[in-house]
């Protein structure tokens, strides 16, 4: 009896049931049916648009940037944050001078004393200028720290190791950049040329105010980053290299074309040495553009100070930038080299 109350549960089914499962079950066919149609249109397709040369050196070159990129931009987010949440603005007023014509070489020549690249250069700077540092300071250290830091000028000295005198003209120049650029933006700077980023308001103790300043620069800056690097990437692939071949043998040519290479490859500058020294068919004056121009201005960088601190900046200073270090390149060149 037992047993048979059992069968009797086992295939009682609601009506609606039924209609349910007869409902669904006709689509199934249908439904595979289409993965097999796309998978077939992505192999014969797809298949050749995805393994020709020039995308894959799109990719390569995407990935190798935000690669190279993203630990440094990590560690600048995480200096900015700890300067945000740990030091008091008071100490920023004690540590530069106060006249600003002053403060930006002393500024600039600490860009020395910390390792890292142009990409942690941004959100120090941008943390600087929230803690109430002059934005001229803050950015003569954003142009020399990626630039005349340890880890720079040792990879300059491995990559030009029978030419001391490439890592004195680095940073000798790279240094005259960042302090000339510092100048001109107190002279002829306007306050509403540049947008002094603001930090999230402290939500209690210090710690918490690191963890917030760290969110909402590294969300900011990392958007950026990825922009920049697709820029890179794609004018990687367009830009012919027989371009660069034909003007290596006019002097001051050269020297503008290298300085437009340095912001095309947006090469970190722990590495551009090694890219720089591989340009055997140009001047060293040349080369020596290339390792000033790259580190202040390049494709993912102009991304960065957009975003961090506006179009109207970036459109102003990257140009002045360039221009400045193409012209003490050359100078510092002509002396040294």
């Amino acid at each position: 009896m037992p047993d048979r109350a059992v069968a009797d549960r086992t295939v009682e089914i609601p009506p609606d049931a039924w209609g349910r499962r007869s409902a669904v079950s006709p689509v199934m066919p249908w439904v595979f049916a289409l993965v097999v149609v796309l998978l077939l249109l992505g192999r014969f397709v797809l298949t050749p648009v995805l393994a020709a040369p020039a995308l894959q050196t799109w990719a390569t070159v995407f990935v190798a940037i935000c690669v190279q990129a993203l630990p440094f931009l990590v560690f600048g987010v995480l200096l900015s944050a700890a300067i945000t949440a740990f030091v008091p603005p008071s100490f920023w007023t004690r540590a530069l001078p106060r006249h600003p014509y002053v403060a930006v070489p002393i500024a600039g020549a600490a860009g020395a004393v910390l390792p890292g690249c142009e990409c942690a250069s941004v959100p120090v700077a941008s943390g600087l200028m929230a803690r109430g540092v002059t934005p001229a300071a803050a950015l003569a250290f954003l142009l020399s720290s990626p630039a005349i830091n340890p880890v720079v000028v040792v990879a300059t000295a491995v990559a030009f190791p029978q030419q001391p005198l490439m890592v004195v003209s680095r940073f000798c120049a790279s240094l005259a950049v960042a302090v000339l650029v510092g100048w001109v933006w107190l002279r002829f700077g306007r306050s509403g040329w540049l947008r002094i980023p603001s930090r999230p308001p402290a939500s209690g103790s210090s710690w918490a105010a690191f963890r917030d300043a760290m969110r909402h620069d590294l969300l900011h800056a990392g958007g950026f980053l990825v922009v920049g690097g697709l820029t890179a990437a794609t004018l990687n692939v367009v830009v012919p290299r027989t371009w660069l071949a034909s003007v290596a043998g006019i002097p001051v040519l050269s020297v503008v074309a290298l300085g437009l290479l340095a912001v095309l490859l947006s090469i970190c500058s722990e590495a551009d040495a090694f890219v720089a020294a591989s340009l055997t068919a140009f001047s060293p004056t040349a080369k020596l553009a290339f390792l000033v121009v790259g580190p202040m201005v390049d494709l993912k960088l102009i991304a960065l100070q957009a975003g961090t601190f506006g179009r109207s900046f970036a459109i102003r200073f990257v140009p002045l930038t360039f221009l400045l270090g193409i012209v003490t390149s050359i100078a510092v060149g002509e002396v040294l080299l």
